[in-house]
């Protein structure tokens, strides 16, 4: 069993997140409910539902091939379900503009412009995302993952690392409710996963809500308070952290369980 003894299959989501005994329930601000997208015949999402509330982190684990980034894009208004539907703040995904300033999404991809500098590429996002004070939020998050020295240097001359650091800080200046977290910490060295676990401290500190899609299991659950693991296109575990945390050898152990399973 995981750690808390309490894996569960998802099937319908709730208007609140499931909270361990004896802590009172967290209202629901993000509720996906039977996702489905379709790819020809085959379900890349197959009727996944899930609860988070605000200050919460799902960690989502699978095989490749699952549909974890996929889901990351449904909920992120980069795809259309073909069936179900998702909220946040009560506000139906992907939603108008206003709706989708509340998201911030993290690729491993770093997509960014490449002749522009540091800064630009940061402030850009803040422009569109209409801070009123874009410079002092490019100054803030570029210091959070601690790249503001490399500030005016154009994208093109950075490392790898540092790439995805800039990304990162782009998709956090508008400091997003929901945020979506596609491998993030790829390509980082220790200083920078050390910056990004912190950002993201802060972040659920904040209330933001936090999905995170990882194939390291330690990195996912030191911020979890949920993990699931997904095959198929489906959630075929869910559980909630017990208030210890999780124990990562123990999930561990069951993961690999259940991929072992799903393989024969």
């Amino acid at each position: 069993m995981l750690a808390s003894d309490s894996i569960s299959t998802a099937s319908t989501a709730t208007t609140a997140a499931i909270a361990p005994a004896g802590v009172a329930a967290i209202p629901a601000v993000l509720i996906a409910s039977q996702l489905v997208r379709r790819f020809g015949l085959r379900h890349a999402v197959d009727r996944v539902s899930l609860s988070l509330g605000a200050g919460e982190c799902l960690a989502l684990f699978g095989p490749n091939g699952a549909g974890k980034t996929t889901l990351l894009r449904l909920l992120g208004g980069l795809l259309k379900p073909s069936e179900g539907t998702a909220t946040l703040h009560g506000h139906a995904l992907p939603g108008d503009a206003s709706t989708r300033r509340l998201v911030g999404l993290i690729s491993h991809h770093a997509m960014l412009y490449a002749p522009l500098t540091v800064r630009e590429n940061v402030r850009f996002a803040a422009e569109c995302q209409g801070l009123r004070d874009a410079a002092a939020a490019t100054v803030d998050a570029l210091t959070r993952l601690r790249v503001l020295d490399r500030a005016d240097t154009p994208v093109r001359l950075l490392s790898r690392g540092l790439q995805q650091r800039v990304s990162i800080a782009r998709a956090l200046v508008h400091r997003p409710r929901l945020l979506l977290l596609d491998e993030p910490y790829t390509g980082l060295d220790e200083l920078g996963a050390r910056a990004l676990t912190q950002a993201l401290r802060e972040l659920k500190a904040s209330g933001a809500t936090l999905i995170l899609v990882t194939h390291h299991l330690g990195e996912g659950l030191v911020l979890a308070t949920q993990a699931a693991i997904m095959m198929q296109g489906k959630f075929v575990a869910t559980d909630r952290a017990p208030l210890a945390g999780f124990h990562v050898g123990q999930y561990a152990d069951q993961y690999r369980d259940l991929v072992s399973q799903g393989m024969e």
